[in-house]
């Protein structure tokens, strides 16, 4: 039996085509056991770095064997 791991990841990037982050500028955050627990966080970095438009942040998944 496999299950998800959610991770929240992004970051500060150094243009708008987010082809790659600024030294220092990652972010990781999970893992979450549930969807809904990573988009809430997705949402609340999203909401704190609204201001910066190269800041992007993604949900990334992983398939675990329980």
């Amino acid at each position: 039996m496999t299950k998800q791991r959610f991770w929240v990841v992004g970051g500060d990037y150094t243009c708008m085509e987010f082809k790659s982050l600024r030294d220092g500028g990652s972010t990781i955050v999970g893992p979450f056991e549930d969807r809904d627990e990573a988009q809430a966080e997705w949402k609340k970095l999203s909401e704190e770095h609204r201001s910066k438009a190269t800041a992007r942040f993604t949900i990334a998944s992983e398939q675990i064997r329980a």
